[in-house]
């Protein structure tokens, strides 16, 4: 009986959404149109593009159907690397991400996760000024890629 309880409320547990603090934002324009703008505003702060992943284009080669989406993993190690030094586990967040979607009815959106939400488990002080650049940059990027 322990045993079913037990796998019960694991099965509960992992089934459950993750309840990170995420931002999102509609957008003007196709996927393609904003990610071009938002690799533009994350090109001329002087960030490093890391990719620029096409799920969508993935989907379809794995002989599948998905709306559109691409997503753009950037960084600068200037904001990423007093992270990773208080705690190295912040590696798994970084460098930042943003996603840009059709929601199927053809809305485009914007949607990032907030750095802080993101390093709550791990050894890294809140207050790190880092912290506070990584979501003022992310709310930036994210409104030029918006067009807004």
């Amino acid at each position: 009986m322990k045993r079913t309880i037990l796998a019960g409320f694991a099965a509960a547990t992992l089934a459950a959404p993750a309840m990170a603090d995420t931002e999102t934002m509609q957008a003007t324009g196709s996927v393609a149109e904003v990610m071009d703008r938002l690799e533009a505003a994350v090109t001329e702060a002087g960030a490093t593009v890391f990719a620029r992943v096409d799920h969508g284009a993935g989907a379809e080669k794995a002989g599948m159907t998905l709306a559109d989406s691409q997503l753009l993993i950037f960084g600068n190690p200037q904001l990423g690397t007093p992270v990773m030094q208080e705690d190295p586990l912040a590696g798994l967040y970084l460098p930042l991400k943003i996603l840009a979607y059709d929601d199927g009815s053809g809305q485009v959106f914007v949607a990032y996760e907030e750095p802080e939400e993101s390093f709550d488990d791990l050894a890294v002080d809140d207050d790190l000024e880092a912290i506070e650049k990584m979501e003022n940059a992310l709310e930036k990027f994210a409104k030029a890629a918006a067009g807004s």
